[in-house]
């Protein structure tokens, strides 16, 4: 499964939701298996969208035929537009599904992780990291994905913030020794994003 990760930061609201419903249209396109999203809880104007596609081949012939004319509604809406896609390595938790109905939050990490460390930096996130997600009671589905570049997506998808929060303060710090996470990573940005019940597709 390819994983597409869009941010940008928005100028024109209420154009940026009306567009972003447009990308109903994406339904009935041949690979294309969901698409959500929502608003940065830090970073005031900033949405996040992510976007789920069979394969590349799917993806790229979406890409060349309707893209365009889909995007075209939200033109003008946005700024600073980044997109990343990342190959979905493994599940965080089990039979990770595009779905966004019954999650309330979504959890980005980005990581960049040093050449030499990729595959350690893999290995501690199955090993250390996803026992520890997939327990936490209000963690609903997650996965790992991986760009060029020793550049590497962990979406884990939440009840609520209250539950993503129990998680944070008991046992993030532990984990991180646990898994040399500071020795593997060269750079670490992620965000909490609101979902948008209205962007889901």
């Amino acid at each position: 499964m390819l994983v597409k990760w869009i941010r940008c930061t928005v100028v024109d609201r209420r154009g940026f939701e009306r567009g972003q419903r447009k990308w109903a249209g994406l339904l009935g396109e041949p690979g294309f298996r969901g698409q959500g999203g929502g608003w940065s809880r830090g970073r005031p104007g900033v949405a996040h969208v992510f976007a789920f596609w069979e394969s590349r081949a799917f993806y790229d012939s979406f890409m060349a035929r309707s893209h365009d004319r889909l995007a075209a509604t939200q033109s003008g809406t946005f700024k600073d537009a980044q997109a990343t896609l990342f190959d979905h390595r493994f599940d965080v938790k089990t039979g990770f599904e595009p779905r966004f109905t019954d999650a309330d939050l979504i959890r980005v990490a980005h990581c960049r992780v040093h050449e030499e460390r990729a595959e350690h930096f893999t290995l501690m996130q199955e090993k250390v990291w996803n026992p520890a997600m997939a327990g936490s009671p209000g963690m609903v589905r997650g996965l790992f994905g991986e760009a060029p570049g020793n550049e590497f997506l962990i979406l884990s998808m939440w009840k609520s913030a209250a539950e993503h929060g129990k998680y944070r303060t008991e046992r993030v710090e532990r984990l991180a020794l646990r898994a040399q996470t500071e020795a593997d990573i060269a750079s670490l940005t992620g965000d909490i994003v609101d979902m948008e019940p209205t962007w889901t597709v």
